[in-house]
């Protein structure tokens, strides 16, 4: 019923209908936090240690916490008596052996794909799994809870939390992403499902064994997760199944956005606070500061996520109060940062602008990765479609020429390389940063 419940007010959140605005979702918001915290400095040592002198009223006031305070604390932060060194040995155990149904005590323990290379741990009680189950059946599945569905999820390493999924017409099947694609194919053929939800690189890479005719068969809905969905891949993917491609912000922190019915992300305020860190205001930019109101097995209270998000120009046709955004665009890990040509300088090169740089060169473009090695060396991998290589290469150097010009910085000396990539081994990052600022 807790299910049922949370997927009802998911609807209802969805539709726009709970609010009246973002005025009074805010005044709701704020009522769920205070309540919360106050339950927090009861339950969390490390809480009730880093906020002593502050109230409950002044919470914006707390000191903002990463995944590494997280990780450092995660024996007193979480609130249900699991040490650190316990949850990894359960959820390395269940990676290693591919068999995942890890609990501590009856508590989910999930271990984070580590996109910036620091391997997190989630914890999930039995009724927060069901809070979260009912959220995502509410937000993402298209038919309601009680039409027939068959779901594939594919990702890395399975969770009880995904399983949870699998209820009464639902049936939910975990396709690992460290199987052969020809063997994935295989299986997709014999289950048929109707929902496929995967990072954008498998997408991919399904679309192009359809392209190929090696994969038959066609999914009713797509839904993108755990990557950064590159326009690029958008495109591709949309054109070969002639699909809108959906999005879920899922992350260990919690499930923080999802596509609505004209296609626009927004962020699951209904489920957290979103405080909006500025990168760069005229362009929308910010990282996301997150509270959730409801999760205290692993409370997240004013969190910083590294993530770069876009915040939309203006209001989504859908007329929902949630925060509307256009684009999740990386990492902060992987902002490109260039020489200054007088200063010396380091100029700021968010991922969007070498993305957009690449894609200009040439329509031909297949494939593509831009990883800067150091301030002055950086990798332009790419396949193309069709074209000449030689050419194409001239015309990416000219791009960023250009780009480098407009922003006033050093052009870097460029290697150009074949593009190789397997989806499953790592979190495909289209623009990366390899040298630490």
């Amino acid at each position: 019923m807790l299910t049922v419940y949370h997927y009802w007010l998911a609807r209802r959140a969805g539709r726009g209908g709970r609010w009246r605005n973002p005025a009074a979702l805010a005044q709701w918001q704020e009522r769920r936090i205070r309540r919360h915290i106050e339950k927090l400095r009861k339950l969390s040592p490390f809480y009730r240690s880093l906020w002593a002198g502050i109230p409950s009223e002044e919470w914006r006031r707390f000191p903002i916490i990463d995944k590494a305070a997280m990780m450092d604390h995660f024996d007193t932060l979480n609130t249900v008596g699991i040490s650190k060194s316990q949850a990894f040995d359960v959820a390395y155990e269940a990676e290693n052996s591919r068999h995942f149904k890890p609990t501590l005590n009856g508590v989910t323990v999930g271990l984070s794909s580590g996109t910036s290379g620091n391997r997190g741990i989630f914890l999930v009680s039995p009724s927060e799994q069901a809070a979260w189950t009912g959220a995502v059946l509410g937000k993402l599945l298209p038919g309601g809870l009680w039409k027939r569905a068959r779901i594939a999820f594919f990702l890395r390493a399975n969770s009880n939390l995904y399983e949870s999924v699998q209820r009464g017409r639902l049936e939910f099947r975990y396709f690992d992403l460290l199987e052969p694609v020809g063997k994935l194919v295989e299986r997709l053929e014999s289950y048929r499902p109707d929902i496929w939800i995967a990072p954008p690189s498998m997408l991919r890479l399904l679309a192009e064994e359809h392209q190929a005719g090696r994969l038959g068969i066609q999914p009713r809905t797509l839904i993108s997760v755990a990557e950064v969905l590159d326009p690029l891949d958008k495109t591709y993917i949309e054109q070969c199944f002639q699909l809108t491609l959906q999005q879920a912000y899922q992350c260990t922190e919690g499930f923080l956005g999802s596509t609505c019915q004209h296609g626009m992300l927004h962020l699951n305020e209904d489920i957290v606070h979103i405080e909006k860190e500025y990168l760069d205001p005229q362009s929308r930019r910010f990282v996301p500061i997150i509270t959730d109101f409801s999760r205290t097995a692993q409370p997240i209270i004013r969190y910083r996520l590294g993530d770069i998000l876009t915040e939309a120009a203006a209001p989504c046709p859908c007329g929902s109060p949630l925060t509307a955004i256009e684009r999740i665009e990386g990492r902060c890990d992987d902002i490109l940062y260039l020489p200054h040509t007088e200063t010396g300088q380091l100029v700021t090169l968010f991922p969007d602008f070498a993305t957009r740089a690449v894609m200009a060169a040439s329509a031909h473009i297949h494939h593509y990765r831009v990883i800067q090695h150091s301030p002055l060396d950086m990798e332009i991998s790419f396949s193309l479609a069709e074209g000449s290589r030689a050419e194409t290469e001239g015309l990416i150097a000219g791009q960023l020429e250009q780009l480098c010009g407009r922003l006033h910085c050093i052009l870097p000396k460029l290697s150009f390389t074949e593009y190789e990539f397997t989806p499953g081994l790592v979190k495909l990052r289209r623009v990366e940063r390899r040298w630490i600022l």
